[in-house]
Protein backbone atom coordinates (compact mmCIF):
# COMPACT_ATOMS: atom_id res chain seq x y z
CA UNK A 1 0.00 0.00 0.00
CA UNK A 2 1.09 3.63 -0.79
CA UNK A 3 1.14 6.04 2.00
CA UNK A 4 -1.98 7.69 0.92
CA UNK A 5 -3.43 4.21 1.06
CA UNK A 6 -2.49 3.64 4.42
CA UNK A 7 -3.66 7.48 5.70
CA UNK A 8 -7.24 6.67 4.15
CA UNK A 9 -7.47 3.61 5.67
CA UNK A 10 -6.42 5.08 9.22
CA UNK A 11 -8.84 8.02 8.15
CA UNK A 12 -11.50 5.71 7.69
CA UNK A 13 -11.09 3.75 11.22
CA UNK A 14 -11.20 6.81 12.57
CA UNK A 15 -14.74 8.29 11.12
CA UNK A 16 -16.05 4.87 11.81
CA UNK A 17 -14.76 5.62 15.73
CA UNK A 18 -16.21 9.11 16.18
CA UNK A 19 -19.26 8.56 14.25
CA UNK A 20 -21.39 10.93 11.57
CA UNK A 21 -22.26 13.70 13.70
CA UNK A 22 -18.54 14.33 15.58
CA UNK A 23 -17.43 17.77 15.28
CA UNK A 24 -14.41 18.62 12.40
CA UNK A 25 -12.09 21.58 12.02
CA UNK A 26 -13.78 22.03 8.51
CA UNK A 27 -16.84 24.82 9.74
CA UNK A 28 -19.82 23.88 9.86
CA UNK A 29 -19.05 20.37 8.45
CA UNK A 30 -19.68 17.09 10.74
CA UNK A 31 -17.84 13.70 10.00
CA UNK A 32 -20.61 13.22 7.75
CA UNK A 33 -20.37 16.06 5.35
CA UNK A 34 -16.86 15.94 5.69
CA UNK A 35 -16.77 12.15 4.42
CA UNK A 36 -19.69 13.18 1.83
CA UNK A 37 -17.01 15.97 0.34
CA UNK A 38 -14.19 13.25 -0.33
CA UNK A 39 -16.66 11.28 -2.14
CA UNK A 40 -18.23 13.59 -4.14
CA UNK A 41 -14.32 14.65 -5.13
CA UNK A 42 -13.55 11.51 -6.42
CA UNK A 43 -16.99 10.24 -7.74
CA UNK A 44 -18.40 12.66 -8.90
CA UNK A 45 -16.72 14.41 -11.60
CA UNK A 46 -19.93 16.61 -12.59
CA UNK A 47 -19.94 17.99 -9.30
CA UNK A 48 -16.33 18.36 -8.19
CA UNK A 49 -15.14 21.25 -10.17
CA UNK A 50 -17.77 23.56 -7.42
CA UNK A 51 -14.84 22.39 -4.53
CA UNK A 52 -12.79 24.92 -6.07
CA UNK A 53 -14.38 26.84 -8.82
CA UNK A 54 -17.24 29.29 -6.62
CA UNK A 55 -19.41 29.81 -10.03
CA UNK A 56 -19.95 25.96 -9.41
CA UNK A 57 -19.83 25.76 -5.42
CA UNK A 58 -24.16 25.64 -5.66
CA UNK A 59 -24.21 22.15 -7.84
CA UNK A 60 -21.73 20.85 -5.58
CA UNK A 61 -23.27 21.47 -2.45
CA UNK A 62 -26.64 20.16 -3.76
CA UNK A 63 -24.97 16.91 -4.88
CA UNK A 64 -22.77 16.50 -1.73
CA UNK A 65 -26.18 16.99 0.45
CA UNK A 66 -27.40 14.24 -1.91
CA UNK A 67 -24.60 12.23 -0.75
CA UNK A 68 -24.76 13.38 2.99
CA UNK A 69 -28.13 11.99 3.62
CA UNK A 70 -27.07 8.75 2.72
CA UNK A 71 -26.40 5.30 5.13
CA UNK A 72 -23.35 6.43 7.54
CA UNK A 73 -21.41 2.75 7.20
CA UNK A 74 -21.93 2.85 2.81
CA UNK A 75 -20.74 6.01 2.76
CA UNK A 76 -17.18 5.08 5.00
CA UNK A 77 -16.96 1.59 3.35
CA UNK A 78 -17.35 3.92 -0.27
CA UNK A 79 -14.60 6.51 0.75
CA UNK A 80 -12.07 3.65 2.21
CA UNK A 81 -12.40 1.76 -1.35
CA UNK A 82 -10.70 4.88 -2.63
CA UNK A 83 -11.23 6.31 -6.37
CA UNK A 84 -13.27 4.36 -8.87
CA UNK A 85 -11.79 3.35 -12.49
CA UNK A 86 -13.43 6.26 -14.10
CA UNK A 87 -12.17 8.64 -11.70
CA UNK A 88 -8.76 10.87 -12.68
CA UNK A 89 -7.48 10.43 -9.12
CA UNK A 90 -7.44 6.80 -9.43
CA UNK A 91 -3.71 7.00 -11.10
CA UNK A 92 -2.69 9.98 -8.98
CA UNK A 93 -3.81 8.72 -5.95
CA UNK A 94 -0.22 8.35 -4.01
CA UNK A 95 0.39 11.74 -4.99
CA UNK A 96 -2.44 14.22 -4.94
CA UNK A 97 -4.31 12.34 -2.09
CA UNK A 98 -0.91 12.45 0.11
CA UNK A 99 -2.34 15.97 1.61
CA UNK A 100 -6.18 15.13 1.39
CA UNK A 101 -5.89 12.51 4.07
CA UNK A 102 -3.87 13.61 6.01
CA UNK A 103 -5.29 17.07 6.58
CA UNK A 104 -9.09 15.47 6.51
CA UNK A 105 -7.60 12.93 9.14
CA UNK A 106 -6.74 15.96 11.21
CA UNK A 107 -9.69 17.47 10.66
CA UNK A 108 -11.56 14.85 12.35
CA UNK A 109 -9.04 13.88 14.98
CA UNK A 110 -8.90 17.44 16.06
CA UNK A 111 -12.56 18.45 16.04
CA UNK A 112 -13.73 17.88 19.59
CA UNK A 113 -12.41 20.05 22.63
CA UNK A 114 -9.29 16.85 23.24
CA UNK A 115 -7.02 15.66 21.20
CA UNK A 116 -3.27 15.08 20.74
CA UNK A 117 -0.61 15.62 18.12
CA UNK A 118 0.22 12.58 16.45
CA UNK A 119 3.88 11.63 15.86
CA UNK A 120 4.26 10.28 12.25
CA UNK A 121 6.86 7.69 10.89
CA UNK A 122 10.04 8.49 8.43
CA UNK A 123 8.51 7.69 5.26
CA UNK A 124 4.65 9.73 6.32
CA UNK A 125 6.80 12.51 7.55
CA UNK A 126 9.37 12.50 4.07
CA UNK A 127 5.89 11.62 1.94
CA UNK A 128 4.58 14.63 3.42
CA UNK A 129 7.33 17.18 3.22
CA UNK A 130 7.08 17.08 -1.08
CA UNK A 131 3.78 18.77 -1.46
CA UNK A 132 4.47 21.07 1.88
CA UNK A 133 7.46 22.66 -0.26
CA UNK A 134 5.34 22.98 -3.53
CA UNK A 135 2.46 24.64 -1.69
CA UNK A 136 3.81 26.31 1.60
CA UNK A 137 5.02 29.41 -0.17
CA UNK A 138 2.22 29.80 -2.20
CA UNK A 139 0.10 29.27 0.31
CA UNK A 140 1.65 32.32 3.01
CA UNK A 141 2.49 34.68 -0.23
CA UNK A 142 0.08 37.47 1.04
CA UNK A 143 0.74 36.67 4.59
CA UNK A 144 0.64 40.49 6.58
CA UNK A 145 4.31 39.59 7.95
CA UNK A 146 7.03 37.64 6.38
CA UNK A 147 6.19 34.10 7.29
CA UNK A 148 9.06 31.94 7.83
CA UNK A 149 8.17 27.93 7.66
CA UNK A 150 10.82 25.62 9.64
CA UNK A 151 11.46 22.00 10.68
CA UNK A 152 12.11 21.63 14.36
CA UNK A 153 15.30 20.13 12.55
CA UNK A 154 15.74 23.68 11.28
CA UNK A 155 14.97 22.85 7.44
CA UNK A 156 13.50 26.25 5.45
CA UNK A 157 10.53 24.78 4.17
CA UNK A 158 9.17 28.22 2.53
CA UNK A 159 8.76 31.98 2.72
CA UNK A 160 6.34 34.31 1.72
CA UNK A 161 4.66 37.51 2.43
CA UNK A 162 5.96 40.79 3.73
CA UNK A 163 6.69 42.62 6.60
CA UNK A 164 8.65 41.86 9.95
CA UNK A 165 9.78 38.03 9.96
CA UNK A 166 7.56 35.46 11.66
CA UNK A 167 9.47 32.05 11.93
CA UNK A 168 6.62 29.10 12.50
CA UNK A 169 8.38 26.09 13.71
CA UNK A 170 6.87 22.92 13.71
CA UNK A 171 6.29 18.97 12.61
CA UNK A 172 5.91 18.85 8.72
CA UNK A 173 2.24 17.35 9.49
CA UNK A 174 1.66 20.60 11.60
CA UNK A 175 3.31 22.82 9.21
CA UNK A 176 0.87 21.44 6.28
CA UNK A 177 -2.24 21.62 8.69
CA UNK A 178 -1.17 25.27 9.07
CA UNK A 179 -0.64 26.34 5.77
CA UNK A 180 -4.09 24.67 4.76
CA UNK A 181 -5.72 27.10 7.22
CA UNK A 182 -6.30 25.19 10.72
CA UNK A 183 -6.04 26.63 13.98
CA UNK A 184 -5.76 23.64 15.95
CA UNK A 185 -2.16 23.07 15.72
CA UNK A 186 1.52 22.55 17.71
CA UNK A 187 3.43 25.04 16.07
CA UNK A 188 5.76 28.06 17.83
CA UNK A 189 5.48 31.49 16.91
CA UNK A 190 8.98 33.88 16.97
CA UNK A 191 9.04 37.55 16.26
CA UNK A 192 6.90 40.39 16.54
CA UNK A 193 4.16 40.18 18.53
CA UNK A 194 1.65 42.09 16.97
CA UNK A 195 3.21 40.30 13.55
CA UNK A 196 2.52 37.12 14.95
CA UNK A 197 -1.07 38.19 16.33
CA UNK A 198 -1.69 38.74 12.46
CA UNK A 199 -0.36 36.12 10.85
CA UNK A 200 -2.56 33.52 13.39
CA UNK A 201 -5.32 35.93 12.44
CA UNK A 202 -4.59 35.97 8.59
CA UNK A 203 -7.02 33.51 5.65
CA UNK A 204 -4.43 30.74 4.67
CA UNK A 205 -5.54 27.49 2.54
CA UNK A 206 -6.15 27.38 -1.53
Amino acid sequence: MTIAQDERAALATTLRAVGPDAPTLCDGWTARDLTAHMIVREYRLDASPGILISAFAGHTEKVQNEVAAGDWDSMVRKFAAGPPLFSPLKLVDRFVNITEMFVHHEDVRRGGAEWEPRTLDTASTKAILGPLKAMGKRAIAKSPATVELVTPAGEQIGVGGRGPVVRVTGEPLELLLFVFGRSKTVLDFSGDVDAIAAVKAAKRGF
